[in-house]
């Protein structure tokens, strides 16, 4: 006799094959960003501010946080605009 719950968990797995996908991607992709943040110079550029002192300091990556917005703002964009 089969379970009522196998045809959810059948209807399911597809999107859940999708997340997987999607998420293994974006882990991927903050991986390679991670990596190559040193020489892209990421929390260093200009408009990034630190400030420090005996025993303390504090990093404000305002350029960082520009620069990381336009991009996502240009990808999301590409991405979601197939539709």
């Amino acid at each position: 006799m089969s379970n009522p719950n196998d045809s959810v968990l059948i209807n399911f797995a597809p999107q859940l094959g999708r997340i997987l996908i999607v998420a293994g991607l974006a882990l991927a992709t903050i991986g390679l960003l991670l990596y190559f943040a040193r020489p892209l110079r990421l929390g260093a550029l200009p408009g990034d501010l630190t400030f420090s002192g005996r025993g303390w300091q504090i990093a404000v990556p305002l350029g960082t946080s520009l620069l990381l917005s336009i991009v996502l703002t240009i990808v999301l964009n590409v991405l979601l605009r197939r539709r």
